[in-house]
């Protein structure tokens, strides 16, 4: 490793961007107005924005080692650590809960599914996992979560579909999710953070979790680095080959988007890794995110809810919906244009958030769950 604190602070960077990118991509001026790489791809395929949760998924995963690995070496035993991964599992979901509801509380229909509540079921799963499994024990879960995730949806049939039909409504994953909730869907029939999916996402922390526990293995960190590199570019290799008979699909989680999105979480986080902990070029460009790294949680939490609010308050004219489109129209539409002007909206955010951010660290302040 390199001479660094015990605290990684590419990882806490490439949190930070990958936190920044959600808030671009979630808070554009207008859904009407988004350029395609902002968006997800409609069925089959990819884009940046689909590379986000996952690469979230995956820092969660690189985490794990750092955050127990020590505990475990002085003396703290495997069961408390797993009634902290439970907890944190558990405030996790409420947290994800408690957004939906706000500020109507209509739990009759409400969709229970979500990004932190898959963020938590995940956290439990792998957490348990690194706890009480050996690394063998883990590999093993990572290829039966991916293998198996691809016979069954290629494999089990739907009523009214046939074997491996991986259309929005045909396939095994949305049926399941209409069985278990119906009426509380994301698109009435389907959800992309349901329940079968879960199982594959699981997959891609456990792969973090092998990356955080090379990053410990005592290595050279130019050795890492490229280590990362070659592990990155051979997963992504490994993604499209196994996109040709199970597409990459963000919204099924497909096993062939795991290994892809892992691969360029890798390479990504080995670019980082090389320049901010091995050859120390830290500055004002790595800075802003190391510090949205630190408060990942605060911040997305704070900027989904201010821009729900901001959507829920009347506009101060006829002409705009609420009191966010007549930011976007008056403040950015108005000079910007249509898709530059919502662009600009959400850069704007991404820059206010960040700024919070750095005001947090400057003053130690951390929320943590």
């Amino acid at each position: 490793m390199p001479e660094t604190s015990d605290r990684l602070l590419s990882l806490d960077a490439f949190r930070g961007l990958t936190i920044a990118s959600m808030v671009l991509v979630n808070n554009p001026g207008s859904w009407a107005y988004v350029y395609g790489p902002l968006a997800h791809a409609e069925w089959h395929g990819w884009t940046p924005t689909d590379l986000i949760f996952p690469y979230f998924l995956f820092i969660v995963g690189v985490a794990i080692p750092f955050s127990f690995r020590r505990r475990l070496a002085g003396g703290a035993r495997r069961l408390d650590l797993f009634a902290h991964v439970i907890r944190r599992s558990l405030i996790l979901i409420v947290i994800g809960l408690a957004m939906r509801a706000v500020p109507d509380f209509d739990f009759g229909e409400m969709r229970l599914y979500g990004v932190l509540q898959r963020i938590g079921l995940v956290y439990f799963a792998a957490g348990g996992l690194y706890l009480w499994a050996s690394a063998r024990g883990r590999m093993a879960a990572a290829a039966g979560l991916l293998l198996g995730y691809w016979a069954v949806m290629m494999l089990v049939p739907v009523p009214g579909s046939a074997p491996g039909d991986l259309s929005p409504d045909g396939n095994l994953a949305a049926h399941i999710d209409r069985m278990l909730m119906p009426g509380r869907l994301w698109s009435g029939t389907w959800d992309p953070e349901g329940l079968l999916s879960t199982l594959p996402a699981i997959a891609t922390c456990l792969l973090g979790i092998f990356c955080g526990e090379r990053l410990q293995s005592g290595r050279s960190g130019r050795r890492l680095a490229g280590e990362m590199w070659m592990a990155g570019a051979a997963m992504v290799a490994l993604g499209l080959a196994w996109d040709l008979v199970f597409p990459i699909n963000k919204n099924l989680w497909t096993s062939s988007y795991v290994v892809f999105t892992a691969g360029t979480a890798l390479l990504l986080l080995g670019t980082m890794f090389w320049a901010i902990d091995v050859k120390r070029w830290r500055g004002a460009w790595s800075a802003p995110f190391t510090a949205c790294g630190m408060n990942s949680i605060a911040i997305f939490v704070a900027s989904g809810m201010v821009a729900k609010t901001m959507v829920r308050i009347p506009a101060p004219d006829a002409d705009t919906s609420s009191l966010y489109d007549w930011v976007f129209r008056n403040g950015f539409q108005s000079w910007a244009g249509d898709y530059n002007g919502s662009l600009a909206l959400a850069l704007a955010q991404v820059v206010f958030w960040l700024a919070v951010a750095w005001l947090m660290h400057r003053r130690r302040i951390y929320i943590k769950i």
